[in-house]
């Protein structure tokens, strides 16, 4: 199944780097796309367990979900990531 998912804090190919690279660190998800423009990730994955997973390694990492809280941390570990994205 295919699932897409509109995040906050996405800025850069950086971003995206680290993003892609997380996400696929998760076994039973595959084909992961990040657009930085629209903010959206798209990734195809196994059952919704699956889903929760990648909401929450994102949320980790500083890009949650539209639907979650956006707080001071979470966007000082987003610009973390961003850069980590930009050495790798």
């Amino acid at each position: 199944m295919k699932a897409n998912l509109i995040v906050q804090n996405l800025k850069c190919g950086g971003c995206a780097k680290t993003i892609s690279n997380k996400l696929l660190e998760i076994k039973a998800i595959k084909n992961v796309a990040v657009d930085v423009d629209s903010s959206k990730i798209e990734f195809d994955f196994n059952d919704e367990n699956d889903v929760a997973l990648v909401k929450d390694k994102l949320k980790s990492i500083g890009y949650p979900s539209m639907d979650e809280t956006n707080s001071f941390i979470t966007k000082a570990k987003s610009y973390v990531s961003c850069a980590t994205g930009k050495l790798k």
